[in-house]
């Protein structure tokens, strides 16, 4: 798989990464030998950036086990745990992130890092990515403590999530930030409105989280009689009956632009996504590996412009 630079502070990812969410339960319940299958494929597969940013502790224990003794084939994403951290206290809906940073004080930064390393069992992770807006103290404090972890060899680049540009430019001033993780997919499109923008300019790579609009983008969610009960996305406004019955048409005009070339909805909305820059990393979550291995082959996956304008004209950029 190709491998990109994520960012300019020598943070090296490939082109897709593994979001974890799907094996928190967050979508349905998770088998944990299953689970381990579709880390250690995904290694095999080529992936290395696996992004543990909206997971949870088990899942930490379960990555963790996984790459014992493969640590130098994966580039680990992890974020703080906290008081109040889980599917229940995460917020939903669009540019909102499951499981957000629930420390209360910056310094519980440390706690929180500590936590993750001894579940995870490794002594650095490469990527520790805070909400420097969460717990309320001003921004430059937060980074400040980040930045201390990363001068201990705690962490060894730090990222930012739960910014608009003008917090990721104070982030970035008070301690240099190496990737901004940010929902982002051709479903979901307002990082281009601020974040995006200013992470090339101050050169940050992305993690887009969500690429599939939460499985919207596979055409397999039309109604949220398909959720379980436990599922997260019954609390998201974006699929209640009303809102996905407004939206299948324009997914019905994507599903036709997938079936033009051939190939499945999912892996068209992740090519998309890989084709906006080298800056930017999708990490679709799934705790399937029929659908990781279709995942891994939308990396090969080239667009053709008039294919993309077709795809611009169906989810336009929309100022909201």
């Amino acid at each position: 798989m190709r491998r990109v630079n994520l960012g300019g502070q020598g943070l090296v990812s490939t082109s897709l990464g593994l979001g974890c969410t799907a094996l928190t339960g967050a979508y349905g319940p998770v088998d944990h030998d299953e689970a381990m299958r579709v880390v250690m494929r995904a290694l095999d597969g080529g992936v290395s950036l696996i992004d543990l940013i909206d997971a949870d502790g088990e899942a930490e224990r379960l990555v963790g086990k996984a790459v014992a003794h493969r640590r130098d084939e994966a580039l680990i994403a992890a974020a703080p745990h906290g008081p109040g951290y889980g599917r229940a206290a995460g917020r939903t809906g669009a540019g909102h992130w499951e499981g957000r940073d629930h420390v209360s004080r910056p310094e519980d930064l440390g706690r929180a890092c500590d936590a993750s390393l001894a579940r995870l069992g490794m002594e650095q992770i490469d990527l520790f990515v805070v909400d420097p807006g969460a717990t309320g103290a001003p921004i430059e404090e937060t980074m400040g403590v980040a930045g201390r972890l990363q001068d201990a060899g705690k962490i060894a680049h730090i990222g930012v999530r739960g910014v608009d540009g003008n917090r990721l430019r104070r982030a970035h001033a008070a301690r240099p930030v190496a990737a901004v993780a940010v929902e982002y997919s051709l479903w979901q499109r307002r990082a281009e409105l601020e974040v995006l923008p200013v992470a090339r300019e101050l050169g940050m790579g992305v993690v887009a989280g969500r690429p599939l609009g939460r499985g919207f983008l596979t055409g397999r969610i039309t109604s949220p009689v398909q959720l379980g009960p436990g599922d997260v996305r019954r609390l998201d406004p974006r699929f209640s009956q009303e809102n996905l019955e407004a939206e299948l048409q324009r997914l019905r005009d994507a599903q036709g632009v997938a079936a033009d070339m051939d190939i499945g909805i999912g892996r068209l909305a992740i090519a998309w996504l890989l084709a906006r820059g080298d800056d930017i990393v999708p990490v679709p979550s799934t705790r399937d590996l029929v659908h990781l291995e279709m995942n891994l082959t939308a990396t090969g996956i080239l667009l053709p412009e008039p294919v993309k304008a077709r795809l611009a004209g169906t989810y336009p950029l929309r100022e909201e």
